[in-house]
């Protein structure tokens, strides 16, 4: 019996991998096992960069927070334990955005705490 190969299939396998690295320098658009390749690792900083976004936004809100609360004689550590104790429950990404954007807000929260 002949071999029998389904090129339809792979055909569309190699058009959707080349239509995803559209816009790729070199031949790492328009060469299907460099494009492969490079889709690949792609993918993979993709998956990895998803969670270090997370990681980078963290320090960011508590970079902000820090530089917000030194103005009132605390630091980022003082700060957070007084909120524990003071059981206000704001997370860093709104505590970050009261320091940039609601000042007021955010010096009745440090003076909340301070009591």
């Amino acid at each position: 019996m002949p071999r029998s190969v389904n090129s339809v299939a792979s055909r569309a396998r190699r058009k959707k991998i080349m239509q995803q690295t559209k816009g790729y320098f070199g031949a790492r658009k328009n060469v299907y096992t460099v494009a492969k390749n490079a889709l690949e690792k792609g993918l993979l900083y993709a998956y990895r960069d998803r969670k270090n976004k997370k990681r980078n936004f963290r320090g960011l809100w508590i970079q902000r927070i820090n530089a917000a609360v030194r103005a009132y004689d605390m630091n980022y550590s003082q700060f957070i334990g007084a909120l524990a104790k003071a059981e206000i429950k704001l997370n860093r990404k709104v505590l970050a955005d009261l320091a940039m954007n609601h000042p007021t807000a955010f010096e009745a929260i440090v003076k909340a705490v301070k009591k």
